[in-house]
């Protein structure tokens, strides 16, 4: 009995612990990003035809929001001149993985193309 206990609380943790994840990205993120007239998806998807890895898009990301340049944006001239670029993230590291992390696995390809 007490190891079945254990076990559902560590479940429990980890629920916990993933549905915090998808708070910091829902209300971070995706907050900020319904604001722009370019959807958070095709983000995404520019990031994964410019660097194609899983690491390689998420260290892209996580360097560019910590610390947003015109030599780092995946966007094109006109976007970035009609927006700006954007300012650098508020985030700790620990949150600002964890909502890359959140942003992969909601719109990775990979998986999921049949």
């Amino acid at each position: 009995m007490v190891r079945i206990t254990l076990i559902l609380l560590m479940l429990s943790g980890f629920t916990f612990a993933k549905n915090e994840n998808k708070r910091v990205y829902e209300t971070t993120c995706i907050a900020c990003h319904n604001k722009l007239p370019v959807s958070i998806d095709k983000y995404f998807y520019r990031y994964l035809l410019k660097y194609s890895s899983e690491k390689n898009v998420k260290s892209s990301m996580l360097s560019y929001l910590k610390n947003p340049t015109e030599e780092k944006t995946i966007m094109p001239e006109a976007f970035i001149s009609r927006f700006g670029i954007k300012k650098r993230t508020s985030l700790s590291d620990k949150e600002l993985k964890e909502a890359v992390n959140t942003y992969w696995e909601t719109y990775k390809v990979f998986g999921k193309l049949k």
